[in-house]
């Protein structure tokens, strides 16, 4: 049959095919509506990955797995398929292809890593988007709500619960002093950290000898938060100048 025919184009817009593109429309509305629940609270928080890019992730995931379960109507109808297609296989996929995405938002300077929660809720999305392609619509509105619960109530529950602060440290030696480790651990003990095991590194500069390291407290006090601490610092016998951050996001 020739492409150019009425008949053929025609089979395009037969009464399954409409019907299949309205409920193929509704998946993708739902899973749109998902993602922007999921993405307003990293919106909210300012993050680079926002509602777009969650929607997008979701109602992509959407797509690529309801289309599966349609063969018979794929090209108007006219598919030469012998077999269904693998929706695992498509599955398998969608996630390969977020993680590259994922990968993408993950940062990492120094001792800092920022971007993991963001990474892994982009993750959750495409899941979310998978859910309502394959139809189990129930369980991807639980796994929106639960995921954005997650995201705004368990960084409360962190800081309620015990922990430890770590720290990155970055301390610049006057030139000529000759520093010791175990006078910088004891300095720090004192104002209530201790350097993490293996993330002592030292350089030279211009200036002086830099040493830079990974420090938790030693119990959960305000007193050791980072202001604490840096007003702290200076006092230190040699130390010319330093430089703190956290060492985990």
């Amino acid at each position: 049959m020739s492409m150019l025919t009425h008949d053929f184009l025609a089979a395009y817009w037969s009464a399954p095919i409409v019907e299949a593109n309205i409920v193929v429309f509704f998946n993708l509305l739902g899973a749109l509506l998902l993602g922007l629940l999921v993405g307003y609270e990293r919106s909210y928080h300012g993050r680079a990955a926002g509602m777009r890019t969650y929607g997008l992730v979701c109602l992509a995931s959407a797509a690529l797995t309801v289309i599966v379960g349609y063969p018979e109507l794929w090209f108007g109808g006219h598919s030469q398929l012998t077999s269904y297609p693998d929706v695992t296989r498509v599955i398998q996929g969608i996630v390969t292809g977020i993680g590259f995405l994922c990968a993408g938002v993950i940062i990492k300077e120094g001792f800092t890593i920022s971007g993991l929660t963001t990474a892994a809720s982009i993750w959750t999305a495409s899941a979310i988007g998978v859910l309502v392609g394959i139809g189990f619509y129930f369980a991807a509105i639980m796994l929106s709500l639960m995921s954005a619960s997650v995201m705004m109530w368990i960084s409360k529950l962190e800081s309620w619960l015990p922990s430890r602060l770590a720290i990155a440290v970055v301390l610049t030696f006057r030139k000529g002093f000759e520093p010791g480790e175990e006078m910088v651990s004891s300095a720090m003990g004192e104002h209530g950290y201790r350097i993490a095991a293996g993330s002592l590194v030292i350089s030279t500069s211009e200036t002086g000898q830099v040493w830079q390291f990974a420090a938790f407290a030693l119990r959960n006090d305000t007193s050791y938060s980072i202001p604490a601490i840096s007003r702290e610092l200076a006092k230190i016998n040699g130390v010319e100048k330093f430089q703190l951050s956290f060492a985990r996001n």
